[in-house]
């Protein structure tokens, strides 16, 4: 009683309402910019039982937006390192981490286990993949984005509305699209448009209020003005999906053997392996330097003029700061016809951190 007291002596929640939260399973998809908010204020508001799912690790770079970490959590699994410290926030709760990353394979059992699937992530790919695992096993998603300076929050799958595909159909090109770790995002949004999502779960919970199913809310923290725009449910995208939802479990990631990489690569599957030149395509100014390895410095913007430095016997393994560039220059490569391309999906300094621990391990 205590504890939610300001939540209860609200006539339009009451104990009932409180019953109904307490009652709620939640599942954050990425406890990094915008599923921090979104967890520190569903766990202090006391939902019942709330799943956390990233497979990345606290990095300092983070600290800048993710402040449910603090310096204790730099090397710690995120889903693990937000459910230490939101037990400590609230230890009335069951929280479930889940150190995984979302595939095809797990998503739509996962799902089935709760009753809201929040969506924090930062890529396309686990988008597109939240969103068909939520129509399949029918859940409501609240979906949230943040670029620079500007948000979008919005309500998906929620009684027979509209789905993230009815407003963009078709994922971007890759690369087409750079994330907040190639261009910056301002430290605050994540928290504004975090919250935002955590309230749109808590309307569905009690019921309350005008949930924005149907609607795209866009957010411009610096000049803090508002637009909503419609969205229209398109049953073709919807049976499109449930079509293929036989099929969904199958769709697997090619791997690191396969001659063309349809999917970034980690530094761990390639650090041990031999005949591989590594390509730093980042500018000559873009800091830190990678001295674990043999580097090849190749600016994407140079990319097409050095081909003569490229080693067309090995394999060959790009990266920038974050992995958007290196996925770019894969592209490049595979249209001038250079196979034996990938991406990793790391950026320079876990690169770095990554080899350390692999040769302390070993000595």
């Amino acid at each position: 009683m205590n504890r939610y007291n300001r939540h209860i002596i609200l006539p339009e929640i009451g104990q009932v309402g409180q019953d109904k939260i307490s009652n709620a399973k939640v599942l954050v998809i990425g406890a990094g910019g915008l599923g921090c908010p979104i967890l520190q204020y569903l766990a202090a508001a006391g939902i019942g039982t709330l799943g956390i799912i990233d497979f990345d690790v606290v990095d300092v770079t983070n600290l800048q937006r993710q402040v449910l970490y603090g310096s204790s959590s730099l090397g710690k699994n995120k889903a693990f390192a937000a459910k230490q410290r939101l037990e400590d926030l609230n230890n009335e709760i069951t929280i479930n981490a889940y150190a995984e990353k979302l595939t095809h394979k797990n998503a739509v059992n996962l799902f089935k286990q709760y009753d809201i699937i929040v969506d924090g992530s930062d890529n396309f790919d686990t988008r597109y993949l939240v969103n068909d695992a939520c129509i399949i096993a029918n859940k409501p998603l609240v979906f949230g984005a943040i670029y620079k300076f500007e948000g979008q929050v919005s309500v998906f799958n929620y009684n027979n509305g509209p789905s993230y595909r009815c407003l963009f159909p078709n994922p971007p090109e890759e690369g087409a699209v750079p994330n907040c770790s190639d261009i910056g995002v301002l430290g605050v949004l994540p928290g504004i448009i975090g919250t935002m999502q955590a309230n749109e779960v808590l309307k569905m919970v009690l019921e309350l209020g005008s949930v924005l199913s149907g609607k795209l809310l866009c957010y411009n923290a610096l000049t803090l003005q508002n637009s909503t725009l419609k969205i229209k449910r398109s049953e073709a995208t919807i049976k499109s999906v449930l079509k293929d939802k036989d099929n969904f479990q199958d769709k697997t990631p090619v791997d690191f053997n396969c001659d063309v990489a349809v999917e970034p690569i980690s530094i761990k599957e390639v650090i041990n392996k031999d005949n591989i030149q590594y390509i730093d395509i980042r500018e000559t100014h873009e800091e830190p330097k990678v001295d674990a390895l043999n580097i090849t410095y190749i600016p994407l913007s140079e990319l097409e003029s050095r081909l003569d430095d490229i080693d067309t016997t090995k394999k060959k393994v790009l990266f920038c700061q974050s992995g958007m560039r290196s996925i770019r220059a894969v592209e490049l490569l595979q249209e001038l016809e250079i196979n034996n391309c990938f991406s990793l999906k790391e950026g320079a300094q876990e690169i770095n951190d990554t080899y350390k621990v692999l040769k302390t391990s070993q000595d």
